[in-house]
């Protein structure tokens, strides 16, 4: 969990406590008068567990100061927008992500990517989108909404292909090798990848093993122009629109990109990986 998502947890539970307070009760007393455990109330006021808001709405109720409920939600929304849970997000299934996501590729310009594990979902093929949705429907028990979310992610690489917007996508080979699917999916994969190279919308750049490399190469990141970054970690997407944080990941990815390899090299890289799956 972020640090940012932590503190900001921690202060909205020290204000339901000052409410609590104000309102001359102790937290058996309110844990009673709501119908929650007494565990739960403790776990809201000290920010080891997230306000849902029904938790607010009841507590500005239960120490009478109803008017309060405004406050709380809006402070819940102010770092809920940060860090959206997948928990939450997936509750309808994967496809309303993909919208989400398609949504904002329409609303930018200019687009750069950093994966280090997986091919990027935009130059994924069906095939290979399937699997990876399979294995995080699996992982986070979200409904099976598996072929709506591929069609809705190939639907968005129509967008590679409409002038007046510019992919710049960095891989790292293990990117290229990680066998999340058979070894046949991944072949036609890596097929694709190398029919990208050349697009004049797309910037396609690998960075070999044998890169030098000036930063680990950690999360995988979206920034959207300069005032987006989408960062994937297990528990949560993380949204950042802060200019700091925006810069932050811009100088990621430079120095990333530094030790990538474009045109006919990064061809070669894909070849190679393409060669190990031993596939015709």
């Amino acid at each position: 969990m972020s640090t940012d998502f932590q503190q900001a947890r921690i202060a909205l539970g020290l204000r339901l406590r000052e409410l609590r307070t104000e309102g001359g009760l102790t937290g058996r007393q309110l844990a009673e008068q709501l119908g929650r455990t007494q565990s739960k109330v403790s776990k809201l006021e000290t920010g080891r567990q997230t306000a849902t808001p029904e938790d607010l709405r009841v507590w500005a109720e239960g120490v009478g100061q109803p008017h309060a409920a405004v406050e709380l939600a809006a402070r819940l929304r102010s770092f809920e927008s940060g860090t959206r849970s997948w928990r939450r997000q997936l509750a309808a299934g994967h496809k309303p992500v993909q919208d989400t996501l398609t949504a904002e590729h329409n609303r930018s310009t200019v687009i750069r990517a950093w994966q280090n594990s997986a091919i990027v979902g935009l130059l994924q093929t069906a095939d290979y989108a399937r699997h990876i949705f399979s294995a995080y429907v699996d992982l986070r028990e979200s409904p099976r909404d598996i072929e709506d979310a591929v069609r809705a992610r190939v639907q968005r690489q129509e967008l590679l292909y409409r002038p007046g917007r510019k992919y710049h996508i960095v891989m790292w080979e293990p990117a290229l090798r990680a066998l999340v699917c058979p070894p046949e999916v991944l072949a036609a994969q890596l097929d694709r990848l190398s029919g990208v190279i050349g697009l004049d919308t797309v910037s396609l750049g690998i960075v070999p093993f044998e890169a030098s490399l000036k930063l680990p190469p950690a999360n995988g990141f979206w920034l959207h122009d300069e005032r987006l970054v989408i960062v994937e970690d297990w528990h949560a997407e993380l949204w950042l629109d802060q200019p700091e944080n925006v810069a932050l990941y811009r100088r990621v990815w430079e120095t990333l990109n530094a030790s990538a390899a474009y045109g006919a090299d990064a061809h070669r890289i894909i070849t190679r990986a393409r060669r190990a799956l031993g596939t015709p």
